[in-house]
This record gives C-alpha cells, sequence and structure tokens, in this order.
C-alpha cells in the first residue's frame, strides 16, 4: 500500500514536471506566413524581467551567447528558403541563439535544435548562418519576453526595454 502511494506521488509529480506550461518560464509560439510565402515560427519560453536589469542581472549579457529566451533552445523554423537580413537561410529547423556586441547584435543559427538552451558551445560546429541584427531600447518595457512576425518578414523581439528585430523574405 505505502509502495502504491509512493508510485502514485513519483507519477503526478513526474507529469507536472512535463507540463510546461506550470514553468515558470512557459512555452509560446508564434506563427506567421510572410508575404514571401514562407510559413516562419518560432517556439520558444517566456521568462519575466522580474524586476531585473537585462545585461546586469539576467540575461543577455554583453558578448555571450544566449539562448534568446529561456529553457530549451529558442527553435525558428520556416518550410521554404528564406533570407535573413540579405543571407540566405534553407528551409528548415534551427535553434537561434544571439550575442550583444559593442557593435550591436549578431544572430546564430544552429541545426542543432533539440537541445537545453546553454548547449551552444557542444555544437557551434553546426551554426549554419551569422547575421547582423538590429538592437534598439524602447521607453516601453515589456514584462515577458515576446517574439512578434509581422507579414512583411519582420521579426521582432521584445523583452524588458531591448528590442532586437530582423527581416525574413
Amino acid at each position: 500500500m505505502l509502495a502504491t502511494g509512493f508510485l502514485f506521488s513519483f507519477n503526478l509529480l513526474h507529469a507536472q514536471q512535463q507540463d510546461k506550461s506550470k514553468r515558470p518560464s512557459p512555452p509560446a509560439t508564434v506563427t506567421q506566413k510572410i508575404n514571401s510565402g514562407a510559413t516562419v515560427t518560432i517556439d520558444y519560453s517566456q521568462p519575466s524581467v522580474k524586476g531585473r536589469t537585462i545585461g546586469k542581472d539576467v540575461e543577455p549579457f554583453k558578448d555571450s551567447v544566449w539562448r534568446m529566451g529561456a529553457n530549451e533552445a529558442t527553435v525558428f523554423s520556416t518550410d521554404k528558403d528564406v533570407t535573413i537580413n540579405g543571407q540566405k537561410l534553407p528551409a528548415g529547423k534551427y535553434s537561434l541563439f544571439g550575442v550583444w556586441t559593442d557593435k550591436g547584435y549578431d544572430l546564430i543559427f544552429n541545426t542543432v535544435y533539440k537541445i537545453w538552451g546553454t548547449q551552444h558551445w557542444e555544437n557551434h560546429q553546426k551554426d549554419i548562418l551569422k547575421v547582423p541584427a538590429t538592437i534598439t531600447t524602447s521607453k516601453a518595457s515589456t514584462e515577458k519576453l515576446t517574439y512578434t512576425i509581422d507579414k512583411s518578414g519582420l521579426v521582432t523581439l521584445k523583452w524588458g526595454p531591448e528590442v532586437i528585430s530582423f527581416n525574413v523574405k
């Protein structure tokens, strides 16, 4: 009887841990069919700022690779070949990483996408594209990290005062 109760409790706890919507940084997805005809999807997890300072208390930090979300790697997928800020990216699924430098912001697309978000270094040899993006600061602060994709292909990540954007065509 005790063993049955233990197994029931263990299974219930395991099921709760598998429910990603209960995480502090829950999963989110944005999908858009852009004007070029490609369907672009970004699967990510949404951390909250919670009073922290981006770049000081919480990622992204300058000159460090960031998963551009939380938990598992952010996944960028497209059903057709596209260009990212003018550079070619074949149709497929990719992990999306970023690096904030003194010169701006760089995006990294990697062919290994079913990984924990901090595992870029172990897979860096599978980077397929590195392209500059635009980073600006907004007067309005966004509490939960949020991606948007508009029909023109403009992808925008907003988190805290930071706004990172790039064009998909």
